[in-house]
């Protein structure tokens, strides 16, 4: 039978992904006063050098003259823009589906322009209804009661930069859209990466029947790198990694007979068993960022105090500003607008969701919250589906650089290997590390040949297989590496340690 501990447990995952995805006090105001054109007419934004515009597209292309959408535009300019080594935009994109691009760049584009070098303009962009784009994914009229059309769009932008072919580094969902984009228009690719791979065939059937291959293993390296970083270092240490499991198991049954209330300065609440168990899920997203706090959080319930757990997931209490006008805002409705309008219609009855239930199970013991991205498009709106999906083959002008991680919980290393076999001299680049999509932990093997991609065009060897650098429970820490000269490799790892701070891959629903 379902339990309803399931479908609590995404009731408090959407609000978790809403803590996660935004901070949106005043940027709106921005994009309200900008003009929408079908030029690229920059404007400074945020903070320097951040420019903005508003990219007018066809809602429909196949209606080019009729009804247009807003897509919002951000760039890190390239300060080597004008001359000989200026080499054009890397369009980026954050996953979801759902992301906001604009924010990526915003809060870590300059991390990206030295990642990836001087040379490129970091653009990225607000799908057509999510984000700052017009018109909004939005099922429900107003806040109080809130609480595919993009390859031709990423065209479009990069070919208002004066460029004719792509330079794209995709994640998670990202990697879905560069798919799509790779089969559609295979001899327009200059450059794409595909990171933290999605199963385009999967994903467009709605089925989500193979995302959670290594998900358990992603746990495991909680254990793992616990126990090896010993008592000093993780607050949750035993004596073996077996140990740990076990006494993550015993505090899980102990929270789901007994909650822990939490009262903080923001907020209050409960740590049950739904919110606990989706703590550690979207723990195992960011492992380096997440697990030692994750491990003080769990030592400190296991102690009847919940607050470092709580506010994992803390998030303000809804202030309805009524009779006010409040800026353009981004909005969560566009997740399943996105996902449930892309994929095939879902019409199982309960016997055939239980079904498929059970089945996800046996695959992984997260299937309770991942089942029910496919059970909340049950009753979407029938609708004509005449959007691209598939087949995923192509010729490409310049081979794909996909890449995995060994322990990815929720976009498994095997769905690189079967996207890539549809195109010609792909590559896929393994990162041995637990986590989603490479920006989850800090690999400058890793970090090193996407560089070189963009720069020159070089990919590795066939058969790659990436280190991090340094351990999960680590003394070494972010404002140790910034303190100290660095240089070379060195100032890498810096960067890959600030833009684990600064940004975090979406979940690909």
């Amino acid at each position: 039978m379902f339990h309803s501990k399931a479908f609590t447990g995404f009731i408090s995952l959407a609000i978790a992904l809403s803590a996660l995805a935004q901070d949106v006090s005043q940027p709106g105001l921005i994009w309200d006063d900008l003009e929408t054109s079908t030029e690229l007419k920059w404007t400074e934004c945020y903070t320097q050098p951040l420019q903005c515009a508003r990219f007018q597209v066809p809602l429909n292309y196949s209606d080019p003259e009729g009804t247009t959408a807003s897509i919002a535009v951000i760039r890190f300019p390239s300060p080597l823009a004008g001359t000989e080594e200026y080499k054009g935009p890397i369009l980026l994109n954050p996953g979801g589906p759902g992301a906001s691009g604009v924010e990526m760049v915003e809060g870590s584009g300059e991390m990206f322009s030295q990642l990836l070098g001087p040379n490129f303009d970091i653009v990225s962009f607000d799908p057509r209804g999510i984000g700052f784009s017009t018109p909004r994914g939005s099922v429900f009229p107003t806040e109080a009661q809130r609480q595919l059309y993009l390859e031709r769009d990423m065209l479009r932008i990069v070919e208002a930069h004066g460029e004719e072919k792509i330079r794209y580094w995709g994640f998670s969902y990202g990697t879905v859209l560069g798919a799509t984009f790779a089969a559609l228009f295979p001899d327009r690719i200059e450059r794409l990466v595909l990171d933290g791979v999605v199963d385009a065939e999967n994903y467009f059937a709605t089925l989500y029947s193979n995302n959670l291959l290594d998900t358990d293993k992603a746990l495991q390296s909680f254990f793992d790198s616990c126990f090896e970083g010993g008592p000093d270092l993780c607050p949750f240490y035993e004596s073996s990694p077996q140990a740990i499991a076990r006494k993550l198991d015993e505090l899980t049954q102990s929270i789901f007979l007994r909650p822990v209330p939490v009262v903080t300065s923001l907020s209050y609440g409960l740590v049950d068993y739904s919110r606990l168990r989706n703590t550690i899920f979207l723990s195992l997203y960011s492992p380096y960022t997440d697990f030692p706090r994750l491990a003080q959080g769990l030592a400190d319930l296991a102690r009847g105090n919940g607050t470092t757990l709580y506010q994992f997931l803390e998030t303000p209490a809804f202030d309805c500003a009524c009779g006010t006008q409040a800026p353009l805002q981004p909005v969560l409705d566009g997740r399943n607008v996105i996902g449930c309008t892309d994929g095939k219609e879902v019409s199982d009855t309960f016997e055939e969701s239980e079904s498929y239930l059970r089945d996800l199970l046996l695959q992984s013991q997260w299937a309770e919250l991942w089942a029910t991205l496919r059970i909340s498009c049950l009753g979407w709106p029938k609708q004509e589906k005449k959007h691209f999906q598939g087949p995923f083959v192509g010729n490409t002008s310049h081979p794909i650089l996909w890449i995995g991680n060994t322990a990815d919980p929720v976009t498994p290393v095997a769905s690189a290997h079967k996207m890539a076999k549809g195109f010609p001299g792909s590559i896929v680049l393994t990162q041995d590390s637990p986590g989603h999509s490479s920006m989850s932990a800090p690999s400058t093997c890793t970090a090193g040949h996407v560089r070189e991609y963009f720069l020159n065009g070089t990919l590795p060897a066939e058969g790659v297989v990436c280190p991090v650098d340094g351990p999960i429970f680590s003394a070494q820490k972010a404002s140790t590496l910034e303190a100290r000269q660095v240089e070379g490799e060195d100032q890498i790892l810096q960067v890959l340690e600030r833009l684990r701070q600064t940004f975090r891959v979406a979940s690909p629903f």
